[in-house]
């Protein structure tokens, strides 16, 4: 069983873009951070804001690259080559289209799906990496999709992405103790209820 070790949020740096959909894992690593008494602090060297926390004895870095949405992977691979962290020990937290507003869903591998985030990761990192996938909805047309995600969900969604969110650091001793199944387990029947 691997054992994460790196959990990135992706977002966009910047006042203007705090509260934009696309900022959805920047809010989970903020919020796990916050749980867990960690303190992001910038890291020049890596391009992006680290803070160390500590979940059941276990030391877990976040990060937060400051490089912008589509350069992400390179400030990730930067981390994770100082500190000798393999891919398979990284947990990718980022905004999807492809779910409803308020859906998690934990997953390893797979493509892109159009995410520049996702794409410049999986072009640094390859594709093993854990997602953490938080359901943003989808505008309907992708010609409005740049729009949508820099821009705030209405507030009932909003509401639903962030109750997801603290579900997501909820689960995280899971992960970390028994592993990402039955983490998934827990994340993905709460849409059930």
């Amino acid at each position: 069983m691997e054992t994460i070790r790196l959990i990135a949020g992706l977002g966009n740096p910047g006042p203007e873009h705090q509260l934009d959909r696309h900022n959805a894992g920047f809010w989970f690593a903020d919020t796990l951070a916050h749980a867990f008494d960690g303190r992001f602090r910038s890291e020049r060297r890596f391009n992006g804001e680290l803070s160390r926390i500590e979940v059941q004895g276990r030391e877990l870095l976040l990060f937060k690259p400051m490089t912008y949405m589509n350069r992400s992977g390179l400030a990730l691979q930067g981390l994770c080559a100082y500190r000798k962290i393999a891919p398979t020990e990284v947990l990718v937290a980022h905004d999807e289209l492809d779910l409803p507003a308020g859906t998690v869903r934990l997953k390893r591998g797979g493509g892109h799906g159009g995410h520049n985030g996702l794409r410049d990761t999986i072009a640094h990192l390859g594709k093993e990496f854990l997602r953490l996938r938080f359901g943003i909805g989808h505008p309907g047309s992708k010609h409005d999709v740049i729009n949508y995600v820099l821009r705030r969900a209405p507030a009932g969604d909003e509401e639903l992405i962030l109750n997801a969110v603290g579900d997501a650091v909820a689960a995280v001793p899971t992960l970390l103790e028994d592993g990402e199944e039955k983490a998934k387990n827990r994340l993905h029947s709460r849409d059930a209820g």
